[in-house]
């Protein structure tokens, strides 16, 4: 298994664990906001909504919660949403690792200058819009939980018009498969069609060529770095070009 697999599934438990300490309730509950305000406040007719509703039950957020984020979205509570900003930043990890960052802030001053800081005082840089970017494409992904047959995975990724898709591995499984954006919804239905347990459907930066990174100290500080990113309060979601062994991964992790 790749080692950006191996990041995906810790990321993700991570994500459980921190749910349950309410870290990542503030996080989701922006991505509800900013979808219901975007298009409908209904979750049936607005695919954004819906995709962040799975991605906050997944992570056992509250329906109370979810509803209260949605009528914030709406304006229909505290008299209306809160005014979230989505911002892009991109930097450097350490030995060059390329890192986009994505962002949902009510004060962009705030959010740059804390990722300054982080980035600073962990082996990077934060750089100018476009530094970057060019490295990754956004892609549509809709993550799986559960035992998959792949042969099967296979014929109907296809079908659906799916690009690639990778196993996730045994500690937990499943898979990630991958389209383009304007398809995502269709990949989505197709795969919850033949029973599959879609977890996450969302919108995310792919790196076209990834960094090899075979030393412990640079793997060490690089997910230090991508943790410390992840941990801000303004962050929604951090992406990198590294390509770490799953055995170097798991030793920088011990």
């Amino acid at each position: 298994m790749a080692g950006h697999s191996k990041w995906a599934n810790i990321k993700r438990q991570k994500a459980v664990v921190d749910a349950k300490k309410g870290k990542v309730f503030t996080k989701y509950s922006r991505e509800i906001i900013v979808a219901a305000r975007s298009g409908v406040p209904d979750p049936a007719g607005n695919f954004q909504l819906r995709s962040a509703i799975e991605k906050a039950k997944a992570a056992g957020m509250p329906n109370d919660n979810i509803d209260r984020a949605i009528a914030k979205g709406a304006g229909t509570q505290n008299g209306g949403g809160d005014d979230y900003e989505a911002i892009r930043y991109e930097g450097y990890g350490p030995g060059g690792v390329a890192i986009l960052i994505e962002a949902l802030t009510d004060n962009r001053n705030r959010a740059a200058a804390e990722l300054r800081v982080a980035f600073s005082k962990n082996g990077g840089n934060l750089g100018e819009i476009g530094c970057v970017s060019w490295m990754f494409s956004h892609q549509g992904v809709v993550t799986l939980s559960g035992a998959v047959e792949e042969e099967e995975l296979l014929e109907v990724s296809l079908e659906a018009g799916a690009a690639s898709y990778e196993l996730l591995g045994d500690d937990e499984p499943g898979a990630e498969v991958f389209t383009e954006v304007g398809n995502l919804e269709v990949l989505s239905q197709a795969l919850k069609g033949s029973g599959y347990n879609v977890t996450a459907t969302e919108l995310r930066w792919v790196a076209g060529n990834e960094m090899a990174v075979t030393e412990l100290d640079q793997a060490k500080q690089i997910i230090k770095l991508m943790n410390v990113l992840e941990d801000l309060d303004d962050v929604q979601n951090v992406t990198a070009n590294f390509d770490i062994a799953e055995e170097l991964l798991e030793e920088a992790m011990a």
